[in-house]
């Protein structure tokens, strides 16, 4: 059977790698550990490994919500703790009262220092303190370049991972009918948008599916997906539930309120 039949073209360079890191700790008996993966890239590295008697698979992002995590492959027998996975969680504070700070700030600050997204995990930011997890090969990079986060000074410190503060995120589950699984017509469901307007917002680049931009209305859904919509929010498409009795496609969905 190919494998690659059941995963999106888009996948396939990230399926190619994942079966050169089973390659890897088949034939050298080591571990090995990975940038952070987005939900899309667990599942895929969940299916390829499957249930193999022979290799452990195990992910940590910091939380147990956590969307972005590291994984961990590694020979059956070897023992995999919190610190093997080499990440370390970094704290600033900033002057609320002066300058609101967002997730899409934070990020700009570390991709403009020229940090790959791939070697940061989750932002988490509550009242006037921005945490996030970093793998630990950039640590110190970042604690001496990380000095302003939008027009706010800011100093990043080490802290340990006990101190994380749990995100304050609410996800409402719902249901409902598509006469397709194309995206616009998803959008136009979720975000209760007319087609004409899940068209414009695709076609002006401000939709993305697992973190990448889609400007094909026609691109297919599938479960698991994380979608976002600038300004409306994300929402993850749970489960794909079949077909109701008027040909109409049922499908469980969770949004972020």
């Amino acid at each position: 059977m190919d494998l690659y039949q059941h995963f999106r073209e888009e996948e396939y360079p990230f399926i190619d790698q994942v079966l050169s890191w089973r390659d890897h700790v088949e034939t050298r008996y080591e571990m090995k550990i990975t940038d952070f993966l987005h939900p899309r890239e667990q599942k895929i590295f969940r299916t390829i490994i499957g249930n193999d008697e022979n290799l452990q698979l195990s992910f940590f992002g910091g939380w147990d919500q956590a969307e972005r995590k590291r994984a961990i492959l590694a020979p059956f027998y070897q023992t995999i703790q919190e610190s093997s996975y080499e990440v370390d969680l970094l704290e600033a504070t900033y002057p609320q009262k002066f300058v609101t700070i967002e997730h899409p700030d934070v990020l700009g600050a570390f991709l403009s220092a020229g940090i790959k997204r791939k070697k940061i995990g989750d932002i988490v930011i509550n009242d006037n303190q921005v945490q996030i997890l970093v793998a630990r090969d950039i640590t110190a990079y970042l604690l001496a370049n990380i000095t302003s986060i939008k027009k706010a000074r800011v100093q990043f410190e080490q802290v340990p991972i006990q101190n994380r503060i749990v995100p304050q995120e609410s996800w409402q589950e719902k249901i409902t009918t598509c006469s397709s699984l194309r995206l616009d017509v998803v959008l136009k469901e979720i975000y209760q948008l007319s087609r004409k307007q899940a068209l414009t917002y695709i076609q002006k680049g401000l939709v993305k599916v697992n973190f990448q931009t889609v400007e094909q209305p026609s691109f297919v859904v599938e479960a698991d997906d994380l979608l976002s919509v600038r300004g409306k929010g994300r929402a993850s498409i749970a489960d794909v539930q079949g077909y109701t009795k008027k040909g109409k496609i049922r499908i469980s969905y969770e949004k972020l309120l």
